[in-house]
C-alpha cells in the first residue's frame, strides 16, 4: 500500500514536472469552475501565492477583458474534452499574452476536473482597446459585487479615421494598474477600474493623447470626465441598468450626452433622469406608439425561409434624438417597466402570427428580467390561451440585456412556454458567460450565435473553433443553432461549413412588412 502512494506521488510530481518543461503556470479546476490546484510562477508573474488561488474562479487569473472568452472556452469544452492553445491576457499589469491549454479529466472521487496550463507566448500579438461590452461587464460585476468601481471617460474629437485612432487604440489597448479600457463609439472612450487608486490618472492619459496632432497638424481635443460609481440608494440591478443607459448616451453624444443623461449627479442622477421620462415611457407601452417589423431566417443549405424575428420600431418623436430601440429596452429597465412592454410586444406578435403559413413561426423577444416573474408568465400564458392559432405560429428568443439572477423562475417560464408548443431560443449566445449557464439550465430548442463571431470568423481561427465548438455544444442538448448578422456570401458560407443550420441578416432580407 505504501509503496502505490509512493508510486501514485511520483507519477504526479513526474507529470508536473513535464507540464513546466513548456508552462510557467499549472492550474487545476473543478466542476464549480473553481480553483483546486495551483503551482508555479504565480508569485512573480501576479504578485500572489499559489496556495492564495485556491477556491478563487479560474478566471481571476486573466485580464478582465478576456475572462468573458475564458468563460466561453471553458463551456465550450465538454464535446471535445480538450482546449488547444489559446491566446489569454494575464491579469498583470502589462497585459502579458500567453498561450492557455487544457484536458479535462474525471475521476469518481473527485469528479470532473480541468487540468489548464499558462505558457508565455513569444510573440504577443498587438493589443486594442476593449469594446464597450468588456467594460460594461467588467463595471457591472464590480456594482453587483459592492466594489468601488471607478469610471473615466474619454472624448477625443476629430480623431475618426485617422491613424491617430489606431495609435490611441494601441494605448488603451495596454492600461495600467489592471484597469479596462474601451472604445465606447468613434473617439469616444472609457477606462473602469475595481479600486480607487487604480484608474490611471485621466488628465495624464489626456495629456499624452494630445501629443497626436491630427491631419491638419494641430492636436486633438481632448475632454476628460472621472465618473462616481457609488450606487447610494441604488440595488445593484439598478446601478447596473443605470450606467448601460449612461454609457450609451456618452458613446452617442459624448461629453453633453453625459449631462443631458443627468450623469453630473452620478447613477442617482441617471436614474432620477429616467425617472422624469417615465410617464412618457409607460404611454408610449399603454398606447403602442411602436410597430413590428420582422427579418427573415432561413435555411442556409436551401435559403428558404424557416421563420422571421419581430423587431420593435418605434413611432416617431417618443424617443430622444439617437435613440433606439435598445435604448428604449434600457429605459423600461431601469424604471421597471419590462414586463408590460415585452407583454404589449407578445400580443402584437402573436396576432401577426396568424398570418404565418402553418408549420412556420414567428419569434418575439422577452428579457431575462421578464421571465423571472410569476405575474408575467401567467399573464404571457393567457395571451397565448386566448389565441391559440397564433399561438401555435410563435417562439421566444431569450435576451440578456439584464442578467438572470433568479434561474429557476425563469426556468419555470420557458417550460411551461414549451409545454404549450412554444420553441425557445437563446440569443447572443456567446456573447457573455451567462449564456452558456442558460443552455445547461433552460430548456432550449435553438442558439442564436452573436453576431460578433460570426463576422470576425472571416478572419479568426479562434473565432471559428468558437462557433464550431458553440456547434457541438448545441447538438448535445438537442438544438439548433442560428447565426445572426450574416451580410455576405462569404459569410453565409463560413457559417454552414461549421454546421450552422440557419442564417439572419441583410444578405437575406431586411426588416419589413411580414
Amino acid at each position: 500500500m505504501a509503496a502505490a502512494q509512493q508510486r501514485s506521488l511520483g507519477d504526479r510530481e513526474r507529470f508536473v514536472a513535464f507540464a513546466f518543461a513548456a508552462a510557467d503556470l499549472l492550474v487545476e479546476v473543478g466542476a464549480d469552475g473553481r480553483i483546486t490546484f495551483a503551482a508555479g510562477a504565480f508569485r512573480a508573474r501576479l504578485g500572489r501565492t499559489p496556495d492564495s488561488l485556491i477556491g478563487r474562479d479560474a478566471g481571476d487569473v486573466l485580464a478582465p477583458e478576456d475572462r468573458a472568452a475564458f468563460q466561453t472556452a471553458l463551456a465550450l469544452l465538454p464535446p471535445h474534452g480538450r482546449l488547444g492553445p489559446t491566446a489569454f491576457r494575464l491579469a498583470d499589469a502589462a497585459r502579458t499574452v500567453f498561450s492557455v491549454s487544457g484536458l479535462q479529466l474525471a475521476s469518481a472521487e473527485a469528479g470532473p476536473r480541468l487540468c489548464l496550463a499558462f505558457a508565455p507566448m513569444p510573440a504577443p500579438p498587438e493589443l486594442r482597446a476593449s469594446d464597450g461590452d468588456v467594460l460594461l461587464r467588467e463595471a457591472t460585476q464590480q456594482l453587483r459585487a459592492g466594489g468601488q468601481a471607478r469610471l473615466g471617460l474619454l472624448e477625443v474629437k476629430g480623431v475618426e479615421g485617422t491613424e491617430a485612432e489606431q495609435r490611441i487604440d494601441r494605448l488603451l489597448g495596454q492600461p495600467v494598474n489592471g484597469a479596462v479600457a474601451a472604445r465606447l463609439a468613434p473617439g469616444r472612450y472609457g477606462v473602469v477600474a475595481d479600486e480607487v487608486g487604480a484608474l490611471p490618472d485621466l488628465c495624464g492619459l489626456a495629456k499624452q493623447l494630445e501629443s497626436l496632432l491630427g491631419p491638419d497638424g494641430t492636436p486633438f481635443s481632448i475632454v476628460a470626465t472621472p465618473i462616481d460609481l457609488a450606487a447610494d440608494g441604488l440595488t445593484p440591478a439598478q446601478a447596473a441598468r443605470a450606467l448601460r443607459h449612461g454609457l450609451a448616451a456618452f458613446a452617442r453624444f459624448g461629453a453633453e450626452g453625459l449631462r443631458d443623461a443627468g450623469f453630473a449627479d452620478g447613477l442617482g442622477g441617471v436614474v432620477a433622469r429616467v425617472t422624469a421620462r417615465a410617464a412618457a415611457l409607460r404611454r408610449t407601452v399603454a398606447e403602442r406608439r411602436f410597430r413590428l417589423d420582422f427579418q427573415p431566417i432561413v435555411d442556409l443549405e436551401t435559403r428558404e425561409i424557416h421563420h422571421h424575428e419581430a423587431l420593435m420600431r418605434l413611432d416617431p418623436g417618443v424617443l430622444e434624438p439617437g435613440e433606439g430601440p435598445q435604448d428604449f429596452i434600457a429605459l423600461a429597465e431601469t424604471i421597471g417597466l419590462t414586463e408590460d412592454l415585452d407583454l404589449a410586444v407578445a400580443s402584437m406578435a402573436i396576432a401577426a402570427a396568424n398570418a404565418v403559413p402553418e408549420g412556420r413561426h414567428l419569434a418575439f423577444n422577452i428579457s431575462g428580467l421578464s421571465t423571472q416573474s410569476r405575474a408575467f408568465r401567467h399573464r404571457l400564458l393567457a395571451l397565448l390561451d386566448r389565441d391559440p392559432r397564433g399561438a401555435r405560429r410563435v417562439m421566444v428568443e431569450l435576451t440578456e440585456s439584464a442578467e438572470i439572477e433568479d434561474e429557476d423562475s425563469a426556468a419555470a417560464t420557458l417550460r411551461a412556454l414549451r409545454a404549450r408548443g412554444v420553441p425557445v431560443c437563446i440569443d447572443d449566445f456567446g456573447a457573455g458567460a451567462a449564456a452558456f449557464r442558460y443552455l445547461k439550465s433552460f430548456p432550449t430548442d435553438y442558439v442564436k450565435v452573436d453576431g460578433t463571431f460570426v463576422q470576425a470568423a472571416l478572419t479568426s481561427e479562434r473565432d471559428r473553433s468558437f462557433v464550431a465548438a458553440m456547434v457541438d455544444l448545441s447538438l448535445a442538448v438537442g438544438a439548433k443553432v442560428v447565426a445572426e448578422r450574416i451580410e455576405t456570401e462569404e459569410e453565409a458560407e463560413i457559417m454552414r461549413s461549421l454546421g450552422v443550420h440557419f442564417g439572419q441578416g441583410w444578405l437575406f432580407g431586411r426588416p419589413g412588412p411580414l
